[in-house]
């Protein structure tokens, strides 16, 4: 074989000692996935009562997934036998709710996609829909109200993106539309003045699966700061959308008919 067939010696990694005191850095590979798991409760016998509310969950799973409107069932009349079945098979899945406001509501989405379980002062029930109408209906009730405050030293991009976000939200009901912030340039002075004069509404959501989805609902009606983290915690698309809720906060009708198929199953195994 001629020489010039051969790689040159002396290049390419490994071929250099590394300096004192420097060794290779590598960025962390994400982990840690959030996935469904099969889990049954590990009860004998389960009581009637909860029986039946799983499987009148089970058909709401159904008719919603149809178009139907959500339906609501009351926990606080269940007997604690009951309650903790139902408790245990419905779980904990990856979307978490904070309401602010009065009542103030914790919402936390069962391990079946759609169902939801809300609590809270006089507040005990699971709902079945894409997401709760508390929070469609109390989002942008102002919690942090939105300043006045004109542009300062530093604010460079964030007034015509302000005037793009309320013109779009005045439009009333309307495809969606976002600002991506990743892609556009802006400071840091741009973002602080831009979240002060669209203030903050009464909603926060967490949604927890390859990585963090954060919500946070503006006083800007329909308008949502959206922030996408991968794995190890680092902001990796931050964008304003104008829109009822991101759909990445919805169950699809799909996964209602999932949850509805899945709870049946449980039920049988249980009963």
């Amino acid at each position: 074989m001629q020489n010039f067939h051969l790689p040159p010696t002396g290049y390419g990694p490994g071929s250099q000692a590394p300096e004192e005191g420097e060794d290779l850095e590598y960025m962390s590979m994400p982990q840690d996935m959030r996935t469904y798991s099969h889990h049954l409760p590990e009860v004998e016998g389960a009581p009637q009562a909860a029986l039946d509310l799983l499987t009148s969950v089970a058909q709401a799973c159904d008719r919603i997934a149809t178009g139907g409107p959500a339906e609501t069932f009351d926990l606080s009349a269940l007997p604690p036998e009951a309650r903790k079945v139902v408790d245990e098979t419905l779980g904990e899945g990856e979307v978490a709710m904070k309401i602010r406001g009065i009542p103030a509501v914790r919402v936390q989405e069962s391990v079946f996609a759609g169902v939801w379980c809300l609590s809270g002062a006089g507040v005990d029930r699971v709902e079945v829909a894409q997401v709760p109408q508390d929070a469609l209906s109390r989002a942008f009730e102002p919690y942090r109200p939105a300043t006045s405050d004109p542009a300062g030293a530093g604010v460079v991009n964030a007034p015509a993106l302000l005037n793009e976000l309320t013109d779009k939200s005045r439009a009333g009901p309307a495809p969606l539309h976002v600002v991506n912030l990743t892609l556009l340039p802006h400071t840091e002075e741009d973002l602080a003045w831009l979240s002060a004069r669209l203030g903050e509404g009464s909603v926060d959501i967490l949604s927890r699966g390859y990585g963090n989805c954060r919500i946070t609902a503006t006083a800007l009606p329909r308008t949502w700061h959206v922030q996408f983290y991968n794995s190890t915690d680092q902001l990796i698309l931050d964008t304003y959308e104008v829109t009822e809720m991101p759909e990445v906060a919805l169950a699809a009708r799909e996964d209602l008919t999932d949850s509805g198929e899945r709870l049946r199953e449980v039920i049988e195994a249980i009963r």
